[in-house]
């Protein structure tokens, strides 16, 4: 009976934070202090999670620029969701920041983001 209850518990739980994918970024890793593009591609009303993977330890992060044909939202200070608008297809741009301090550079960063809308 036990395992049963545990079951239930389980299958409570909130599904959706496991269920967004991290976009398929393309680009060079960058370093703080230093900017970089990076491109990803996803489809007309889906959703996908932007990670900033800049070794060393983020002190702040943020939206530079908003994209036109999609929301974007800061998770936490490492990671953004990017929700394509629905029915859209084409392109769309914004650009997110990290400022931080790594072993091979200390600084702002700022990674502009071009996606293709499929």
């Amino acid at each position: 009976m036990r395992l049963w209850t545990i079951a239930v518990v389980l299958s409570l739980a909130p599904v959706s934070a496991y269920a967004v994918p991290d976009c398929r970024v393309t680009g060079n890793p960058s370093v703080f202090g230093i900017d970089m593009t990076a491109y990803f591609a996803v489809r007309s009303g889906q959703t996908c999670n932007f990670p900033i993977r800049i070794p060393g330890a983020m002190h702040s992060s943020g939206v530079s620029q908003k994209p036109a044909h999609g929301t974007l939202r800061q998770l936490n200070v490492t990671t953004f969701r990017y929700t394509a608008a629905s029915g859209y297809k084409g392109s769309d741009a914004f650009a997110i920041y990290g400022e931080g301090e790594g072993p091979y550079g200390s600084g702002r960063s700022v990674i502009s983001v071009n996606a293709t809308i499929e």
